[in-house]
This record gives C-alpha cells, sequence and structure tokens, in this order.
C-alpha cells in the first residue's frame, strides 16, 4: 500500500505476493428442534493481516438459520429455509480495498465507507421428476462490505439431477 501511495497507482501486491498460511477458526452447530425443524448456526475468524486467495473476501462470519420440512404442509420432499449471514474483514483489509487493492471477489478501487455485509437468505426446494430444484433469493445489504451501495437481490436456481 505504500508504493500505491507513492505512486498514485491502485494497491497490487502481485509484486511482493508469497504464500503463506493463514490461520483461522470456525464452528458449526446443526441441532434438529422438532420432527420437521432443524437450526444450524456457524462462526469464523480468519487472520486478516493476510491476503486471502483461496476462498474468499471474508475475515470474520456470523451465521444462523432454520429449515422447514415440507410434512409440515404435505409435501414430504419439500424443503424452505431461512437464514441471515453478517461478514466482515480487519481494518488492514479494508485499507488495501480502499487503496485500489483487488480480492478474490472484491474490490473496485474504493472503500471509503466500509461497514459488515448482511446477507438474508431464502430457499424452497422440490422434488421435480428425476431432479431437485432450488428457489433461492438472497438479500445484500452493504455488498462487498461498501455501505455505499446496495441493498443488492439476488435471485437464483439450482437443478441437481443424478444418473
Amino acid at each position: 500500500m505504500q508504493l500505491a501511495a507513492i505512486t498514485g497507482a491502485p494497491a497490487d501486491i502481485a509484486a511482493v505476493r508469497k504464500y503463506q498460511s493463514r490461520g483461522g477458526i470456525s464452528m458449526n452447530l446443526e441441532q434438529q428442534l422438532m420432527d420437521n425443524v432443524g437450526f444450524f448456526a456457524r462462526a469464523g475468524w480468519a487472520d486478516g493481516h493476510k491476503e486471502p486467495y483461496e476462498f474468499t473476501d471474508i475475515d470474520h462470519t456470523v451465521a444462523a438459520g432454520f429449515s422447514l420440512s415440507g410434512k409440515l404442509w404435505g409435501r414430504d420432499d419439500d424443503v424452505f429455509g431461512i437464514a441471515g449471514v453478517v461478514n466482515g474483514i480487519s481494518n488492514v483489509h479494508q485499507a488495501f480495498l480502499n487503496a485500489g487493492g483487488l480480492g478474490i471477489l472484491v474490490g473496485d478501487g474504493q472503500l471509503p465507507h466500509p461497514g459488515d455485509e448482511g446477507i438474508l437468505e431464502t430457499y424452497y426446494s422440490f422434488p421435480w421428476f428425476a431432479s431437485k430444484i432450488t428457489l433461492d433469493y438472497q438479500l445484500i445489504v452493504n455488498p462487498a462490505y461498501n455501505r455505499d451501495r446496495g441493498p443488492a437481490s439476488v435471485f437464483g436456481v439450482r437443478v441437481h439431477s443424478q444418473y
């Protein structure tokens, strides 16, 4: 970032990049609450002083949600789910992105008003012939840790089929 400050060019760490382990810790809890209701909670933290380049631009995260079996409404093979996620990055990571640095998925030259990224996701999964279809919706607040953007809506469809 010092070179970027001197030259006025975006932060680029390619010249000094070297592989380093990026320590972290995570926790996962899954619990069936009743016959047709499940709960999950996950949390994770990774060293925000090292470049993430193997997974995603997240230094800490917390997520929780529920899944409901379609048996509750007479559709035994259907599943409805809802979850909330809060992702964040370290101050060092924020400064790097604000200096023009690019991450795996994040970075476009500025991050003047950083904030945690919040996601509300819901899905509905059901069988269709020999496949399973999942309709998905995500509402993303402060996408890419930028309070100047969003919220953004993302719609998705997944198809799972086996032969």
